[in-house]
């Protein structure tokens, strides 16, 4: 056997290619550092379960990944037009990666809408594959294409392969009794082939995968694996496809461990088993579907082996007030949702932070106001998490920063809330749940202790020396006061809306008690133990970033492209925003300049210069989709050079 190695090259968006190998009468095999491929097609065209597909062979085969489902915000928009392009993006390495990726490398486009809505995004000598079936006339003027961009020279720029997509998986499938549209269904599976071929990605998960799927219609599951490997074999033989690509595994970016490929929201739901089990407490969501974060509740109804009982509610406030209810009696309750539902479960919240019982509201954001941009991302809750409802109202906000992390923010949530006797939030977002990496399963020896002591007896003596239970008698750390579960003989108490009195839990109008009630709430809240801020500053840098919730990824990968090109730059990254990490205000003052991005209009940015006077420098967007770092990085350096 020979090989040819040509010396390194690179591509448009910088990634490197290293050594070209070719065994005799083989095609190239090209060695990448790193790929960003972008599936886009109707939304029936399957473009989710590729991309999902792909990202988990990618994730056997050790690689550094990130994705980036997008999804129509349309329910069912009409086929073949702009508004019904669904695309699934996923950016792999072999090292440490953060973010899905700028610019694509290769698009898989499946019909002109799937061109037209995402040409804009492909740098030029990119990858094109087009499903020449499906560029009829009437399918191109659909989007405005007067001419066929195939042949008018617009797409010169770029590597275009036309194929005949559909064509080919009927012809593979005709040896099957399917209709010629029950056939043309797969022909995602025989680009996934393709792409399969084209970076050597395992094979036998997908066609595992597809005999489960569809096990009751063992047909079908056949017509998907034959157009699979029929998509494997034209690349394999055509000529168009003179070159195939390897990508190493990533065994230097991972700790030793068990890992696995983890969206946001099912990390998220696996956190609250695991703060259940380590709270020794039932878990019990109380939820309404809501996009982005209904998946948290179709998966937690899978664990009921575990303790955990879901309950679909009929609206937004049935939900949240079985899941106070279930607080009141001893389970560490949960309650799932987005913006919108959030301003229905205003109330409920205010009710918990009055009877101070546990409870996780767990918000999924998403582009807003009202109803939106159900399927697009955002992080415009903030301030409603915070002030969003009446009177003094104090509530802990949490925030996961990928969509691993949504595992630990889980557990961080739950132990704020057990400790303290208080609702928390947990702000989560559309991009983090839905997109994934890979996430080192950890020990159950790494988890927090959770364990809580229910009240048993009394707590107090009365001065004629009778012992009594005063359900708001506090721990003189925690302010937290004593969770008492309904039935203990003994422990009869008063809850409810009306303000209570200090200790007693009686109904109190006295205005001096409610002055000490509300001002012991914010200092409960004031007082909690939450870790140090933790600043990322090996240069001595004068210009701080600091981002909370999913702008993590984006923001760490412009920090390094301006530290490889030696600029001094700092980051902190904020998990607790209210209250703020303790030493907050100290690192502020540190740099002469901070910079916020956010997926919003300056709502974190508004909070720390009220409570700070910084005049930090607000960086906005609100599109409906993440940062890219090379945005982030252009705004960063203009900040540092300013």
């Amino acid at each position: 056997m020979t090989s040819q190695v040509s010396s390194p090259a690179e591509q448009a968006d910088g990634t490197v290619v290293g050594e070209q190998r070719k065994p005799a009468g083989a095609k190239d095999v090209r060695r990448l550092n790193r790929v960003i491929i972008r599936f886009a097609g109707d939304s029936g065209d399957g473009m989710q379960l590729t991309g999902d597909r792909f990202t988990s062979e990618t994730a056997s085969f050790g690689n550094d990944l990130s994705t980036l489902p997008n999804f129509p915000a349309e329910i069912r928009a009409p086929a073949g037009t702009l508004p019904g392009v669904s695309s699934f993006q996923l950016h792999f390495a072999d090292h440490d990666i953060l973010t899905p990726g700028d610019a694509p490398n290769v698009l898989v486009a499946m019909n002109p809408a799937a061109l037209k809505a995402n040409i804009g995004d492909m740098p030029r000598g990119a990858e094109i594959i087009v499903n020449t079936d499906e560029f009829t006339k009437r399918a191109m003027q659909k989007v405005g294409y007067d001419d066929s961009p195939l042949e008018d020279g617009s797409l010169d720029g770029y590597h275009l392969h036309p194929v005949p997509l559909t064509t080919l998986t009927v012809e593979a499938l005709k040896e099957f009794d399917l209709s010629r549209k029950e056939a043309e269904r797969s022909k995602n599976m025989f680009a996934l082939g393709l792409l399969s071929w084209m970076y050597h990605r395992p094979t036998e998960g997908t066609e595992k995968f597809l005999k489960t799927k569809f096990a009751k219609k063992p047909d079908i599951a056949a017509a998907n694996i034959a157009a699979y490997r029929a998509g494997w074999n034209f690349g394999e033989t055509t000529e168009d496809f003179a070159v195939s690509y390897e990508v190493a595994p990533a065994s230097k970016a991972f700790p030793p461990g068990t890992y696995r490929n983890i969206s946001g929201n099912l990390a998220l739901a696996y956190g609250l088993v695991a703060a259940s089990r380590q709270a020794d407490l039932p878990l019990f969501l109380g939820s309404y579907p809501i996009t982005p974060a209904s998946d948290i509740l179709h998966e937690l109804s899978k664990h009921k082996n575990f303790g955990v009982r879901t309950f679909q509610a009929e609206d937004e406030i049935a939900g949240i007030g079985a899941a106070l209810g279930a607080a009141f009696g001893g389970s560490l309750a949960v309650t799932t949702t987005s913006g919108p539902g959030v301003a229905l479960k205003s109330e409920t919240i205010g009710l918990a932070v009055s009877l101070e019982l546990p409870l996780l509201v767990v918000d999924i954001q998403r582009g807003g106001p009202s109803t939106g941009l159900p399927t697009k991302t955002e992080q415009a809750d903030l301030l409603q998490a915070m002030y969003g409802r009446n009177g003094e109202a104090p509530v802990p906000v949490v925030a996961p920063r990928t969509p691993a992390d949504c595992f630990d923010a889980a557990l961080e949530a739950a132990r704020i809330a057990l400790a303290y006797r208080t609702p928390v939030f947990l702000l989560s977002d559309g991009y983090l749940a839905n997109g994934s990496e890979p996430w080192r399963i950890p020990e159950t020896g790494e988890l927090p202790d959770l364990t809580v002591q229910f009240a048993q007896g009394p707590n107090h003596t009365l001065d004629d020396g009778t012992e009594v239970f005063w359900p708001y008698k506090r721990d003189p750390h925690t302010l937290a006061r004593p969770w008492a579960v309904p039935g203990t003989p003994g422990l009869e108490h008063r809850i409810g809306g009306i303000e209570k009195q200090d200790g007693t839990g009686n109904i109190s109008y006295d205005p001096a008690n409610h002055d000490f009630m509300v001002r012991t709430r914010q200092a409960k809240i004031d007082g909690m133990d939450v870790d140090d801020l933790e600043v990322d500053d090996p240069d001595g840098a004068r210009t701080l970033v600091l981002g909370w919730g999913s702008t993590y990824g984006p923001i760490t990968a412009a920090v390094r492209r301006l530290r490889t090109a030696g600029e001094a730059v700092a980051q902190a990254h904020l998990r607790h925003l209210n209250p703020f990490p303790h030493n907050l205000g100290d690192v502020l003052k540190r740099y002469d300049k901070v910079v916020v991005p956010e997926m919003n209009l300056g709502q974190l940015a508004t909070l720390v210069r009220a409570k700070y006077l910084v005049d930090v420098e607000s960086y906005n967007q609100v599109n409906g989709m993440p940062f890219k770092a090379e945005q982030l990085a252009t705004v960063l350096k203009e900040a540092i050079d300013g």
